[in-house]
């Protein structure tokens, strides 16, 4: 499922910023990694949903995460004017919206990334790209289980190395983290976004 995202901006906000753009977004990322480019480094993407009454917000977090010495993050927001109860359309949409994070970041993206810590392999600096899935293969403890293959599977084929519950900490913390407040809809973002006007 891919979701439609022209009707709602591709835009990003932490705690100091607002209005960030994908590109914005890789800008920072390459600041953060370039302050200290013989580190560990681990760059994740992930999505949370919370259905409220009425609508479904999605909270897709991007971190860069320096192992052991802090991290980068930011998050956007996606809402459905409606709530969605199906596990597997919400893991389905979860995916969906990280994938498509994760294509923005092209192979060209992640050479940039890559070509900081490359002159210090030697030094022990890494760089490696999951996407978390808010998803575990535990039948008796995750409803989500009998869908966990299919959603691997789709991470892999955006090149991305997939992790499920219980280590999938920027959808199950950081993105559930801002997915739990329910998001005022005025009437005619309610329009926009359902494409009814």
């Amino acid at each position: 499922m891919k979701p439609a995202t022209m009707d709602q901006p591709l835009e990003f906000r932490n705690t100091t910023e607002s209005g960030l753009n994908l590109d914005t977004v890789h800008e920072r990322i390459l600041h953060f990694m370039r302050l200290d480019p013989a580190a560990t480094y681990k760059f994740i993407i992930g999505t949370d949903c919370q259905v409220h009454p009425g609508h479904t917000k999605f909270i897709t977090g991007v971190v860069i995460q320096r192992m052991g010495r802090g991290a980068w993050a930011c998050y956007r927001q996606y809402v459905v004017p409606r709530a969605m109860y199906s596990i597997k359309e919400k893991l389905s949409m979860e995916t969906a919206l990280s994938e498509e994070i994760a294509m923005f970041f092209d192979e060209s993206k992640r050479q940039d990334m890559e070509n900081v810590i490359l002159p210090h392999l030697y030094q022990g600096a890494t760089f490696d790209m999951f996407i978390h899935i808010d998803a575990g293969d535990d039948a008796d403890k995750n409803r989500t289980a009998k869908f966990v293959q299919e959603m691997v599977r789709r991470v892999e084929s955006v090149g991305m190395v997939p992790v499920i519950k219980p280590d999938c900490y920027v959808a199950s913390a950081y993105a559930n983290r801002f997915s739990k407040k329910p998001v005022r809809l005025h009437y005619e973002e309610r329009d926009r976004m359902d494409g009814s006007l």
